[in-house]
């Protein structure tokens, strides 16, 4: 396959090759000293810039691509919509769909996925996914985050991929990482299997492979007798149990935020392949071969070079449980709506992918339990969902407010936030859904 990929390619190249710059129509270069092997697509703007050489800049009426005040653009492609600004330099890269690169950003020899920015920070060697925030000083080196939807705080140093011997180590980040404030990530790591889990401020992680959706890691608050003080604490299921408000937010604040035209994504964070993530965490927790005060990764496969405390295993069960059958149960009622004929649905096989993966689910986790019941369920943690979102919303109120004396008059609280208003509303309107599907049962 690489060969063919390979003659591909070259062939593709003997057919667009020029000898000359192509300046497309309605495009402009302005006030910028070299301009050199470049083709600018129609109503691109340079103005200012440092130079701009060996590149492709695809724009058009719509989509208006600008270069400018003193960016510096070499042997790179530049696709629709995407901005380099501010003295920013893009090298040997792929900017995509209205991705940008600003206030002295820096991005070499990586490729950035849609809707995706770099502002001070540095980005080298990397594969980055679309909607990835990553707006400050801070590094990131030889990753391969395609899924993106992740940020990486100030001062994050994920890039520690020189062992001494050669620069050959990497880091697979997963699906909605939060690097968070000053965080030093040792390399080689591996969080793919670990959707939207928050790195915490100033940790400092081992190498390591770490497989528990939606986990805390954060700085070890105890010693513990026969582990190593560089052990992190985990908490599997955390962002779920504590912090939903930031995971259901996402999921509306991606899709405002995407002008991609030419890429589809999947905005949804409780889909197929991350419910089966968890199940298979669920299970890893719950078939421990005996219990004790705390595990490390030797008791319970997946938790790299960190602790995990009995408290937080049985309420990390437990969430991943919650969350699991809430999936389940979303898409009965969404079959249900769309079926007219509701004998034996429980039971008969479909050739629907999505909902044949819900319906086993619902077999597995509720044997014997009807329609009615079911439907009773799903309000119940339909309601109690809005609850956990204003409740995580909350927390930062009776945090503000002892701290700050004019916490209050600064910030909105919880019960007034936009979003949380936002959720209680869907909250009431599919409630009255499922009450219009309990009368027909």
């Amino acid at each position: 396959m690489l060969q063919e990929y390979e003659e591909f390619i070259r062939d593709y190249l003997g057919l667009i090759e020029k000898e000359k710059g192509v300046l497309g129509e309605y495009s402009r270069i302005i006030s910028t000293p070299t301009v050199k092997n470049v083709f600018l697509g129609p109503f691109a703007l340079i103005e200012s810039a440092a130079k701009v050489e060996d590149s492709t800049i695809l724009s058009n009426r719509e989509e208006k691509v600008e270069i400018k005040e003193g960016a510096i653009v070499e042997h790179s492609i530049i696709q629709w919509g995407s901005e380099v600004t501010s003295m920013s330099i893009v090298s040997e890269s792929v900017l995509t769909e209205h991705s940008h690169v600003e206030r002295h950003g820096k991005v070499t020899q990586s490729l950035l996925g849609p809707n995706t920015g770099v502002a001070e920070g540095e980005v080298t060697a990397s594969l980055v996914g679309p909607f990835v925030g990553f707006h400050h000083q801070s590094l990131l080196i030889a990753a391969l985050w395609p899924e993106g939807k992740g940020n990486v705080g100030y001062g994050a140093n994920v890039g520690s991929n020189h062992t001494s011997k050669a620069p050959d180590q990497e880091i697979w980040c997963g699906e909605g990482t939060f690097f968070g404030l000053g965080t030093n990530i040792k390399f080689p790591a591996n969080f793919k299997k670990s959707p939207y889990s928050i790195i915490a401020t100033g940790v400092t992680t081992l190498p390591q492979k770490v497989e528990f959706p939606f986990s805390l890691i954060n700085s070890p608050a105890v010693n513990l007798p026969g582990v190593s003080p560089a052990f992190n604490e985990i908490i599997p299921g955390w962002v779920l149990s504590d912090n939903l408000f930031t995971i259901r937010r996402n999921e509306g604040k991606y899709r405002k935020r995407n002008k991609a035209r030419r890429s589809r994504f999947d905005f949804e964070v409780l889909r197929p392949d991350i419910v089966d993530l968890m199940i298979e965490a669920r299970e890893r927790l719950k078939n421990i071969p005996e219990v004790k005060d705390f595990y490390l990764g030797k008791d319970l496969p997946g938790l790299g070079k960190n602790y995990l405390f009995e408290k937080n295993r049985k309420k990390a069960v437990d969430i991943y449980t919650f969350f699991i059958r809430y999936y389940a149960l979303c898409g009965l009622k969404n079959k249900l709506e769309e079926s007219n004929e509701w004998k034996d649905i429980l039971v008969k096989e479909s050739s629907h992918t999505r909902w044949e993966h819900e319906r086993k689910i619902i077999l597995q986790e509720f044997p014997g339990k009807g329609l009615k019941e079911l439907l009773q369920m799903l309000a119940e943690m339909q309601e109690r969902i809005a609850e956990m979102v204003e409740e995580s919303k909350r927390k930062d109120d009776v945090r503000g407010k002892k701290i700050i004396e004019d916490y209050e008059s600064a910030h909105t609280c919880a019960e007034d936030d936009s979003f949380v208003k936002e959720t209680w509303q869907e909250t009431r309107k599919i409630l009255q859904e499922i009450k219009g599907l309990l009368s027909r049962c």
